[in-house]
């Protein structure tokens, strides 16, 4: 089985909870959907999570979100070829993966695209007070290129992404007291034209905080759903 989820920040209670909820087996995956935050501190704190994540046995599938460092930029990373598709892991962490963005993956015979990042709106805030940030938290010129050309000629039956394309904004979700003019939307602005090019099934993302469906759109916080 494949479980899909949304932001988890750090915090692990709902991943206890689906586990209660679906006991999923060693063989199952879960799907999160950025914002794992797994990455975060770069200190003993996020050690201790990916501990407890490792023990729960069953693959961890981690979006890159806004709020977390690319795999990349650390040195115990390295890269591995999964499920038809490129991926960073740790090795003291084997079953805790993090797909590199453009990636497409078979996954329970999907043809299943990743398209990590997104932009934080709390980035200055984060800046002022001395907080974690990374300016390479959207895609890169050189990742949007790698995933045009990924899609060019392959099928693809699922997107699994952190935002959303532009058209689809949950504007319910917008944060009191951001100009949103100040808001870079040129990720979501370029999903826009991703979504235009694929003739997919469903597209997972998670970043808004908010479970609903749009369409073929699916939005996932804390819910979960099953591929």
């Amino acid at each position: 089985m494949v479980y899909i989820t949304g932001d988890i920040h750090g915090e692990l209670e709902p991943i206890y909870t689906l586990f209660e909820r679906f006991q999923p087996k060693p063989q199952d995956i879960i799907v999160i959907l950025g914002d794992v935050a797994l990455n975060y501190t770069g200190r003993l704190r996020d050690r201790m999570m990916k501990e407890d994540m490792s023990a729960m046995k069953s693959t961890f599938f981690c979006i890159h979100g806004n709020h977390e460092n690319r795999p990349q930029n650390i040195a115990s990373y390295k890269e591995k070829e999964w499920h038809g598709g490129r991926v960073m892991y740790e090795e003291d962490f084997p079953n805790i993966l993090f797909p590199i963005d453009g990636e497409i993956f078979d996954i329970n015979g999907k043809q299943c695209l990743v398209i990590g990042g997104a932009y934080s709106v709390d980035k200055f805030y984060r800046l002022r007070r001395g907080y974690h940030w990374w300016p390479d938290e959207q895609p890169t010129p050189t990742i949007k290129a790698y995933v045009e050309k990924q899609i060019e000629n392959r099928k693809v039956d699922v997107v699994f992404s952190h935002t959303c394309p532009f058209k689809y904004i949950p504007t319910e979700c917008f944060l009191p007291g951001i100009d949103q003019s100040t808001v870079d939307n040129s990720t979501e602005h370029w999903l826009d034209t991703i979504e235009d090019s694929l003739d997919y099934e469903a597209w997972y993302m998670g970043h808004w905080h908010i479970d609903k469906q749009i369409d073929k759109m699916h939005f996932l916080f804390h819910g979960v759903e099953v591929l």
